[in-house]
């Protein structure tokens, strides 16, 4: 078999250039299409739940949301294991789902029993998913270089604006924000301004809650003229939380403002997020979605941000804290580099030592199409390029160099042989 292969190879030397070359090509678009990152991914098939009930103990949380959660969701196909973890305020389960089940797949499953499991839970209490994302797919960090601009309004302009244009890039899961302060109103009460009014915090919480609204009407005609009836009432300042009227004290309102004060501040936080030991900063996390490619997206992302930057106030600009990108690019420079020099040494190598140009050549274009056919496999098998691929491809260059120069080297000296044989039964011929 293989002495007809090579035999056909011999006698058809244009049909295995031109399927070389198609090889070659071939390994080239699997280049481009490849997933291209550097970290493998081997995080587990899962899906997150994540529940939040705020002021609540660890204690009541298990009991009331992340127990009746794991016990619901277990009735879920091709799960491994489910695992839950309770904190102040905070559920979250972990569904663990088999290596070849589809990630959304599992995700339509998981958010099909949490509408069965939800009227156990607590009222007002809702689950939701976790991002489409792995634990690797936080690929790149920024920050905000806004100096003279306090953290909450840092933290206003990335939530309010910055993250919700980052969200629209393709492969983009999740813009999580970091840092600053979530600014709010705060009522702090005084209990004996409550006391002598009578106020409960139940009816100070109702008021607040109902005047922050907005009423609709309809509509009526008047003079051929159509006219919509609405009531505005959603909060805008401090002096609006002021004026609202909690309840009638001798026919007078007592209002919001005669019972204690309002102030404007941050919510609470668990920690801070500093740059360098030179103060805090604001930011974002871009967490890529599964299966995507993470060059791709960072080189998506980083113009979308130029985009954005043109929208920012004045003297406000993005900085990288973390940029996968540069990762990447070094491990695919280090296989070129090494793909380069095997060339280079394995050519002189050749000319020195068998001084024939032609089976330098052989071993110049064997070593570009195996490189290629190892990406064509990655991209059939759907391995992403990452370090260890890459790592891999760039030990086997060793081994294929190898293979080559023995080859080359025993072809070359059978040649010889052959043709000095053929040279002494001529001159013994010609004698």
């Amino acid at each position: 078999m293989v002495e007809k292969l090579i035999s056909f190879s011999l006698k058809n030397r244009f049909v295995v250039l031109l399927v070389s070359a198609c090889l070659f090509g071939w390994g080239i678009y699997s280049v481009q299409q490849n997933p291209i990152d550097a970290i493998p991914d081997l995080s587990e098939n899962q899906v997150i739940v994540f529940t939040e009930w705020m002021g609540r103990s660890p204690q009541v949380i298990e009991a009331q949301v992340t127990y009746p959660l794991v016990s619901n969701l277990q009735g879920i196909p091709k799960i491994k294991n489910i695992r839950g973890a309770s904190m102040f305020g905070m559920s979250f389960v972990y569904i663990i789902f088999e290596d070849d089940v589809d990630v959304y797949w599992a995700r339509t499953r998981v958010l099909e029993r949490l509408n069965y499991a939800q009227r156990l839970l607590p009222q007002n209490v809702v689950p939701t998913l976790g991002p489409d994302g792995t634990g690797v797919g936080h690929i790149f960090w920024y920050h905000l270089d806004a100096k003279g601009m306090d953290l909450g309004e840092q933290r206003a302009l990335q939530d309010w604006y910055v993250k919700f244009a980052l969200q629209t890039v393709p492969g983009v899961a999740e813009v999580a924000s970091f840092g600053g302060f979530e600014k709010q109103y705060q009522l702090v009460l005084d209990p004996l301004k409550m006391q002598y009014y009578n106020v409960s915090i139940m009816e100070v919480m109702n008021a607040v809650k109902a005047n922050n609204n907005d009423v609709g009407g309809r509509k009526f005609e008047m003079s051929n003229m159509a006219y919509i009836v609405r009531g505005l009432g959603y909060i805008k300042n401090i002096k609006d939380v002021e004026d609202i009227a909690i309840k009638n004290y001798n026919a007078v309102p007592v209002k919001v403002k005669d019972i204690g004060s309002v102030q404007m501040g941050g919510d609470l936080r668990l920690g801070i997020f500093d740059q360098n030991g030179e103060g805090e900063v604001v930011g974002g996390i871009v967490v890529m979605r599964y299966g995507e490619n993470a060059n791709k997206v960072i080189k998506a992302v980083k113009e979308k941000m130029k985009e954005v930057e043109k929208g920012l106030p004045e003297g406000v600009s993005f900085k990288i804290s973390y940029d996968r990108s540069e990762l990447i690019e070094q491990a695919l420079e280090s296989v070129k580099g090494t793909l380069i020099e095997v060339m280079i040494t394995v050519s002189i190598v050749i000319l020195i030592f068998l001084f024939h140009w032609r089976s330098a050549l052989i071993i110049l274009i064997q070593l570009p199409i195996s490189v290629s056919i190892g990406f064509i496999l990655l991209e059939a098998f759907g391995i992403s390029s990452n370090i260890m691929s890459l790592t891999g491809i760039a030990l086997a260059i060793g081994v294929v160099v190898d293979d080559g120069i023995v080859m080359v080297e025993n072809a070359y000296r059978n040649i010889s042989e052959k043709q000095e044989e053929m040279d002494s039964n001529q001159q013994s011929i010609e004698k």
